[in-house]
C-alpha cells in the first residue's frame, strides 16, 4: 500500500526497525521512508528485509537492510553500529518482533514459555540497551509493538500476554529513566490483517469483526500511522504511553 501525501516529518532522520520484512514492520518502514526517513530494515528473514528495502528504493526512498536476530545482544550491537556508520545517527527505533504461540498455562512447557518471553520482551531490552547512546544524542524516540493482549484477557495466551504486559510496564519505566532525552511509547494493535490471518477460519474473522466497534479488522498501515505519530515531533509531549490501536475491541462489551 502506498502512503499518499505524507508529511516530511522524518527528513534527515534515521530509523531502525525490527521484524520489518512483512506486516506491521514493513508497513512502518514504508511509512517512515515516505516521510523522509533513512530506514534500516531488519528482520531474521534477510530476503524479506531485502524485498522491503528494494520496494522503498523503487519508490524514491532511502533504505538499507540487514538480517537481525533480535534475541542476540551481539547482533544488536552490530545493527546499531551499522546505523551509525550509514548516517551517523539514530533517531527512531521501532521494536516490532514477536510471536504468539497459543497454549493455556498448564499446557506450556518451559521452552515455549521462555521462547515467547525471549522474543517479545528480552529483545526489547537488548535493543534499547544497544541503541540508548545514539538515541540520547539525537533526542530520539522508541516505539514498541505491544498488543491488545496486554490490556484484556484472551483464553490460551498466557506467555504472550505476560510478555506484552511486560513491554507496557517497561515503557513507563524507560520513559521515567530517560526523561527528556528519549521518548518511549508502545502501540497495542488489535486484530490486524497480516499473513497469520490468511490462515484464520472465516467464522473466526466474522466473530472478531462483530466484537470490534469500528466493524472491521485493522491493517498494518493503521498501526504504521500510529507508530509514525508517536515517533514524530507531533508527539513531542507524549512519553510513557501505551496506545491502543484496536478499533475499540478493548472497550467493547460484545461477546
Amino acid at each position: 500500500m502506498t502512503v499518499a501525501a505524507a508529511p516530511a516529518r522524518f527528513t534527515g532522520r534515521t530509523a531502525l526497525l525490527t521484524a520489518a520484512g512483512s506486516g506491521i514492520g514493513a508497513a512502518t518502514a514504508r511509512r517512515l521512508a515516505a516521510e523522509g526517513a533513512s530506514v534500516l530494515v531488519t528482520d531474521v528473514d534477510a530476503k524479506a528485509a531485502q524485498r522491503v528495502t528494494e520496494e522503498i528504493r523503487a519508490g524514491g526512498g532511502r533504505a538499507e537492510d540487514r538480517p537481525l536476530d533480535v534475541t542476540s545482544p551481539d547482533q544488536w550491537a552490530t545493527a546499531v553500529a551499522e546505523a551509525e556508520s550509514w548516517t551517523g545517527r539514530l533517531d527512531v527505533l521501532h521494536l516490532n518482533a514477536g510471536r504468539n504461540l497459543p497454549g493455556a498455562a498448564h499446557e506450556l512447557d518451559d521452552a515455549a514459555w521462555h521462547d515467547q518471553l525471549r522474543l517479545c520482551l528480552d529483545s526489547v531490552f537488548y535493543g534499547v540497551r544497544a541503541a540508548v547512546p545514539l538515541l540520547r544524542t539525537a533526542r530520539g524516540a522508541v516505539v514498541i509493538t505491544s498488543s491488545v493482549h496486554a490490556a484484556i484477557g484472551f483464553k490460551g495466551f498466557p506467555a504472550y500476554a505476560a510478555a506484552k504486559g511486560g513491554i507496557d510496564a517497561l515503557v513507563r519505566q524507560l520513559a521515567a529513566e530517560y526523561g527528556g532525552r528519549i521518548r518511549f511509547n508502545s502501540v497495542l494493535p488489535g486484530a490486524v490483517v497480516t499473513a497469520l490471518w490468511a490462515e484464520t477460519p472465516p467464522e473466526y474473522k466474522a466473530q472478531t469483526i462483530a466484537r470490534t466497534p469500528v466493524g472491521r479488522l485493522g491493517t498494518p498501515e493503521d498501526i504504521a500511522a500510529a507508530v509514525a505519530f508517536l515517533a514524530s515531533e507531533d508527539a513531542s509531549f507524549v512519553t510513557g504511553q501505551n496506545l491502543l490501536v484496536d478499533g475499540g475491541r478493548s472497550i467493547s462489551s460484545q461477546e
